[in-house]
């Protein structure tokens, strides 16, 4: 029998923009003679729908246009669809109003819905704010050319609870196992699982361990696409019953895959498997390129906006904003100060040469002179310090946000991890923009970004979105990867005047927001008393001002967004 892998990128709320994806993917499968069509969890409305699951209109325009799908798919296919169920039982008993739910349609009807068992409710996830759990094991027989096949239906986390895998069990029950106790010959999981650096191994090390721990053939669907902060790779991946990858689809990238199961050796047969991306930078750089070119696009942007400082940070963004965008459709600001170094200036102008970008200057003297002269009576017997350098941040802030206004473009703000963290950022400057790009990046990773990048630039093709480049040499100018980084706010200013390095910074924060240690864990892990009390005390201030950030596309474990969930009047430090 033939399985068709539909890895799909759904646009949140667009019932009938994801219904014609679905139904373009199922015309491809019934062509190449699929007998079962599967799609990612949710995929009618898009994972994840959030509060437009309190919407009573948005459930039934789902099971409106499900039926018509129902009615449109090719004759002969079987298809399981991801969409959110109502929940008859809730008004009597108490329960949550929704299921998450797979409808299986075949020949013009919705045969029968299977509901989601496991409901996560953990670092970005909250299906148990609208979701009741589903009770029964769900199977179904899918017959096709007088034969029968067995099959097992797990939506995403149902399959995260092996406890043998994790040495822990976080769920009462175990769905993969209870339908494998239903004597299936498969099992399938249609999953709407983000992406975090690494976390493709680690979900083929899992599903490899359930097969093998039950015997038992598993094809893994999973949504690819941006919506929001979320960024969702693919990499759907079917396994024989003995762990081995036999299919694997290509990562970040909308794709329909044959799988194909022999009746005879009751087992998947091998086809084509894709590689996974060899480096974490070869991950983060394409997660970020999806998720501006997806955000830009699912919001109605055509076009962004980068202020070009001459920093590492800037470029970098201006260099995935590029690929995700194309040269034409990217505008580099820049606006330098009577502070700004001739570098930083030259910087910015070769490094848009390089991506081919439009720039348009800015000085902000005049503008700085007059704040001066507005507040001189006010601010008489102070002295300047960091009020005034964040006015420079400020009008530039104002500037882009004028040219965005102007024009409809898309603001992009260039604030690493690091610098958010410790709150060396400036609200309503800085800050500005429509959606940060690199803050959940360190900045000792953005320096490994920019490196890895110019070496593709010089080694390897275009496959992973790379910009084009006719030179052969670099994207990221050498003087921005070698120079002190500064903000350039005062004559002679660097970043570590008031930080230190940042390869301690970044360990320090990663024990901080990753691991949850405590300041002594940090100290005597190797890390001087003073600097992590400092630290501690700095994440803790800027609390709010992470909480008035734009939204952040998520790469880590633990970004700073809907994952994050920290108090912002807190006396706790330690």
């Amino acid at each position: 029998m033939k399985f068709a892998i539909a890895q799909l990128d759904p646009t949140v709320g667009d019932l009938t923009g994801n219904a014609q994806q679905i139904l373009a993917a199922a015309q491809n499968a019934a062509e190449q003679g699929v007998h079962l069509l599967l799609t990612p969890e949710l995929s009618l409305c898009g994972y994840p729908p959030r509060d437009l699951l309190l919407r009573p209109g948005f459930i039934q325009q789902m099971q409106t246009v499900l039926e018509k799908l129902a009615k449109d798919l090719p004759q002969g296919l079987t298809t399981l669809i991801g969409l959110a169920q109502p929940n008859t039982d809730a008004g009597n008993k108490g329960q949550k109003p929704l299921y998450n739910s797979m409808a299986l349609l075949e020949n013009g009807t919705i045969k029968t819905v299977f509901h989601k068992r496991l409901l996560p409710t953990y670092d970005v996830f909250d299906e148990d704010r609208y979701f009741e759990s589903g009770t029964d094991p769900n199977h179904f027989t899918l017959e096709a050319g007088g034969s029968s096949l067995h099959i097992g239906v797990t939506i995403c986390e149902d399959l995260w609870n092996e406890d043998d895998f994790w040495g822990q069990r976080t769920y009462k029950v175990n769905p993969t196992a209870e339908v494998v106790a239903a004597g299936v010959d498969l099992v399938v999981n249609l999953s709407a699982s983000p992406f975090t650096v690494g976390k493709q191994a680690l979900r083929e090390k899992m599903i490899a361990h359930a097969a093998r721990q039950h015997s038992c053939p598993i094809i893994y669907v999973n949504q690819v696409g941006s919506n929001d902060d979320l960024i969702f790779d693919g990499c759907s991946v079917a396994m024989d019953r003995q762990g081995t990858v036999v299919s694997r689809s290509t990562s970040f990238q909308p794709a329909v895959q044959i799988v194909d199961y022999d009746l005879e050796q009751q087992t998947l047969v091998p086809g084509t498997i894709h590689p996974l991306l060899d480096t974490p930078e070869a991950e983060i750089w394409s997660a970020l390129v999806l998720g501006v070119k997806d955000y830009s696009r699912k919001c109605g942007f055509s076009k962004a906006v980068v202020g070009l400082s001459g920093g590492i940070d800037s470029a970098l963004v201006a260099a995935i904003a590029t690929a995700a965008l194309g040269p034409d459709n990217v505008l580099g600001v820049l606006m330098p100060s009577p502070y700004s170094s001739d570098h930083s200036i030259s910087d910015a102008e070769k490094l848009a040469h390089n991506l081919g970008i439009t720039t348009q200057k800015l000085p902000i003297g005049e503008l700085m002179a007059g704040y001066d002269n507005t507040l001189l009576d006010l601010f008489t017997g102070t002295e300047p310090g960091v009020t005034e350098e964040n006015l420079q941040s400020r009008i530039r802030g104002n500037l882009l946000m004028a040219i965005t206004n102007k024009f409809g473009h898309l603001l992009l703000s260039t604030g690493n991890k690091s610098e958010m963290a410790v709150g060396y950022c400036t609200l309503y400057g800085d800050m500005n923009g429509g959606l940060a790009v690199i803050a959940d990046v360190p900045k000792t990773q953005v320096y490994s970004l920019c490196h890895w990048l110019n070496h593709c630039i010089q080694t390897t093709d275009t496959a992973l979105g790379l910009i084009e480049c006719d030179r052969k040499t670099e994207i990221i100018p050498n003087n921005i990867l070698t120079k002190p980084p500064s903000a350039e706010l005062r004559p002679d200013q660097v970043d570590q005047d008031s930080l230190p390095p940042y390869d301690i910074l970044d360990d320090i924060l990663e024990r901080l927001i990753q691991r949850h240690q405590s300041t002594d864990d940090i100290v005597t892990a190797g890390h001087d008393p003073t600097v992590v009390g400092k630290i501690v005390r700095l994440l803790t201030r800027a609390e709010f001002k992470r909480r008035q950030a734009p939204p952040v596309l998520k790469v880590t474990d633990r970004a700073f967004g809907l994952g994050w969930r920290m108090p912002i009047a807190s006396r706790w430090s330690t």
